[in-house]
């Protein structure tokens, strides 16, 4: 579960620096532009030559259009541009003129004031929009930094603990155990349980910190990103326009194919949907992405990684491994067997364990009724 919340953060728009598709978007909008003069200057080029030039410059630009940055239902007007052309065979010359002298020139015109650029490279509206977002994100990037270091260290220490627990089981199962020891131990316990519960609440007083600041972070990042979101939709308009005053220059009304043909396309292009569009780019790159929030991860301690070599219970005498009658232990946690030969149970459960862990970390037990199997000697204490 905490692996598809980290794969689904790393993508997220609310995560650190995530906020950059929506820096670029003004990029490529002004490639866009550049990418749709080119296109329909190409294709007054090719009106001059009919049926089969057309079909040619439709399988061009459609695999041209397909790698773009566009989306949603501009996208799909642009594309039906090509699969209108593979049915066009006759154009007047006077449309590659009304494509390159009049609609070209009303993109670049528009482009030059549209996108304001830096001094050197760049943007004006990336680099105010990068600054805006980043100024909106830099205390809650602090307060997450904040938030992972008090979660390693709560979880170093419930390690820590575990472990002298553990040394602890070993010290007492030992026949010549030194009482001095075991009292060192008793306090090493007693040390790491504090030294837990401090970490945790720590842990606990930071993320609600994090979770108090959350909504103001996500207002000013909102803020934001609905600045830009006014700014592609002007885009979106002003192209939105471009395309449906090339259709006009393209519409030969007296061919009644060609009359169907563009009555289709103009469907099309009326059906562009500035907040659909806006929408969908919410939904993929901006605030509508799915994001898991940080919450409380409590520490849960790992199973051994190798395996235990299952074998047949042990049917001669092993005076070391199999003990008469069995020590009575309590699980720790729950333990879901992966194997037949292995003995599940639930936390706080009793059973008895009848064979000392042996160099993998496995001891095997049985509970009432007569089950038993393997199961990783770290889960379990002996009942006092």
């Amino acid at each position: 579960m905490a692996d598809i919340q980290d794969e689904t953060n790393k993508l997220s728009f609310w995560m650190p620096g995530n906020y950059i598709h929506t820096v670029h978007r003004t990029k490529d909008s002004f490639q866009v532009c550049d990418v749709i003069v080119d296109c329909f200057k190409d294709r007054a080029q090719i009106e001059k030559h009919y049926a089969q030039q057309l079909t040619e410059w439709s399988k061009k630009w459609k695999k041209i259009t397909d790698s773009m940055p566009m989306y949603g239902s501009l996208l799909k007007a642009w594309q039906c541009f090509f699969s209108s052309t593979e049915h066009l065979s006759v154009l007047h010359a006077s449309i590659s003129h009304s494509l390159i002298s009049e609609d070209g020139q009303h993109i670049r015109s528009w482009q030059k004031d549209a996108f304001k650029r830096k001094m050197f490279c760049g943007f004006r509206e990336s680099r105010n929009l990068k600054r805006e977002f980043g100024r909106a994100q830099k205390p809650w990037i602090k307060k997450l930094k904040k938030l992972e270091k008090a979660r390693r260290a709560y979880h170093k220490s419930c390690q820590k603990e575990q472990n002298i627990l553990n040394k602890e089981c070993q010290i007492r199962d030992n026949v010549n155990r030194n009482e001095h020891t075991l009292n060192k131990i008793h306090q090493a316990k007693k040390t790491a349980e504090q030294d837990r519960e401090h970490a945790r609440e720590h842990y606990v007083k930071v993320l609600d910190d994090l979770i108090g600041y959350t909504p103001r972070y996500m207002e000013e990042m909102e803020s934001v990103f609905d600045q830009s979101q006014e700014q592609e939709k002007n885009r979106i308009s002003f192209l939105k326009n471009i395309l449906l005053s090339i259709h006009t220059h393209l519409d030969i009304t007296n061919n009644h194919s060609v009359k169907a043909v563009h009555s289709d396309l103009l469907h099309t292009l009326m059906s562009i949907n500035e907040q659909e569009d806006l929408q969908w780019w919410r939904n993929n790159h901006g605030p509508g992405m799915n994001t898991h929030w940080p919450t409380l991860q409590e520490w849960v301690p790992p199973c051994k990684k190798q395996k235990h070599i299952k074998k047949p219970y042990p049917q001669t005498e092993q005076a070391k491994s199999v003990m008469i009658g069995g020590v009575r232990v309590r699980a720790l946690y729950t333990y879901i067997g992966e194997d037949e030969d292995e003995l599940s149970f639930t936390a706080g459960e009793e059973f008895l364990k009848v064979e000392d862990e042996d160099d993998q970390g496995w001891s095997r037990g049985v509970k009432e009724g007569g089950v038993e199997g393997y199961y990783p000697a770290n889960y379990v204490l002996p009942v006092q």
